[in-house]
């Protein structure tokens, strides 16, 4: 009798432990089976206040057509991107800025005032509310044209956080 009881509850054990395993490995399954959620640009930036230099201070200048296409540069990140009347894109020389632009027919036209030196572009996405800095600069050249309506010049942009 004794050793019936034994016997059960031993079965009994074993019912619960392989339950157990069983739970936790039917857990695991469902959670890596979870799609995970895309990570987005989203931000809670306000947009910037960049401002153009006073036409005085443009003694030398250079031109860029620029085109910003996060989608392309993003495909899943930034599957839902749109070009915003309210976007920015601005040409810096470090903290000093040396033109800002609006999107217009999908391009920037962006008319930079002259300096020695490196320029950085700076996009601000109203969609996002987020800033995205050039990931490479270019060097500012008087009288010089960066991109054309037919070919813009497309930057490799980066989130700037």
């Amino acid at each position: 009798m004794l050793r019936e009881r034994n016997l059960n509850n031993n079965s009994t054990n074993m019912t619960k432990k392989l339950w157990i395993i069983v739970s936790c490995g039917l857990l695991l399954l469902a959670a890596g089976c979870k799609k995970d959620e895309p990570e987005t640009f989203v931000s809670d930036q306000a947009r910037p206040t960049w401002t153009s230099p006073e036409a005085g201070d443009m003694t030398s200048s250079m031109t860029a057509v620029v085109k910003v296409d996060m989608k392309a540069q993003y495909p899943e990140k930034a599957s839902d991107w749109q070009l915003n009347d309210n976007d920015l894109l601005a040409a810096f020389n470090g903290e000093t800025c040396l033109g800002v632009a609006s999107p217009k027919e999908g391009l920037f036209f962006l008319y930079i005032a002259g300096t020695e030196g490196a320029v950085t572009l700076r996009y601000y996405s109203a969609h996002y509310k987020n800033f995205f800095e050039a990931k490479d600069a270019f060097t500012f050249a008087n009288d010089a044209h960066l991109g054309t309506v037919a070919e813009p010049f497309v930057p490799t942009l980066v989130e700037v956080k």
